[in-house]
């Protein structure tokens, strides 16, 4: 489908451009970014900087967008992708450590020091418990570890701002009962993470926005321009496929990771 915002653009008026563009994606816009924060006050701030962002220097990412347009894939996929980063990197410079701090004041000590490591200076699970072993003195199992980190989780994640939470660390483990080798761990993620980056970039999202953020595929199949719900189904199963074959190329059952 041709993008009517794309000829004013290129024919040197983006201010008519950018009427059109956002004209047409208001409503996906603010409805991508109330997945993420419900507070109206919230809402307006992230959608001021979204449209800020989106006419910086002389409108650079609708120019780029448009250089790249492809009328057989919806712009929707694009701009889902572009709310849902700079969303996350408005709650994380708005929020920083004073505010994010507050929440680790309710935790007992070992996990204040987890929260830290992991949500505030973004260090991997592994790394995590690494340091609490050798910096602070802590004195438990890896698999013990992982207990204390789902709680740290839990504790992180509830409330209104849990799900801004939860994007500021990488995802919690998924089975804490079971010891697992630090080592055996990163090589696993590792590996996870390349069989995400294998898919296309359409598949990659679906999967983002149905399985990672909970999003009814009904709202999926509206903001990446499926035709239905059965498309939804069908790319997201057939991704999660992919990256099982992948990972079991690699010598990796469901129940490792």
């Amino acid at each position: 489908m041709v993008e009517s915002w794309i000829g004013p653009l290129e024919a040197g008026d983006p201010e008519a451009a950018w009427d059109l563009f956002i004209e047409r994606y208001r409503r996906l816009i603010f409805g991508a970014i109330r997945r993420y924060t419900g507070e109206p006050d919230d809402v307006m701030d992230v959608f001021a900087r979204v449209c800020e962002a989106l006419r910086e220097n002389d409108f650079t990412r609708l120019r780029r967008c448009a250089a790249q347009a492809d009328p057989s894939r919806p712009l929707s996929t694009w701009i889902v992708a572009v709310v849902y980063n700079l969303t996350i990197d408005w709650f994380r410079h708005r929020d920083g450590r004073p505010r994010l701090s507050a929440i680790a004041a309710t935790l007992p000590r070992l996990r204040q020091r987890i929260f830290e490591y992991v949500f505030l200076e973004q260090r991997s699970h592994v790394e995590a418990y690494e340091l609490l072993c050798s910096r602070d003195g802590a004195s438990l199992s890896f698999g013990e570890f992982l207990k204390e980190l789902s709680a740290t989780y839990g504790a992180a994640t509830a409330g209104r701002r849990g799900r801004v939470s939860a994007e500021l660390a990488p995802p919690p483990p998924d089975n804490p009962d079971a010891p697992i080798d630090p080592a055996v761990l990163a090589e696993q993620q590792a590996l996870l993470a390349r069989a995400l980056e294998a898919l296309p970039p359409d598949d990659r999202l679906a999967v983002q926005l149905y399985v990672v953020d909970e999003m009814p595929a009904e709202q999926v199949a509206r903001a990446l321009g499926y035709p239905n719900t059965k498309t939804v189904y069908n790319r997201v199963y057939r991704a999660l496929a992919a990256i099982r074959a992948h990972l079991t190329q690699a010598g990796i059952r469901g129940g490792d990771l």
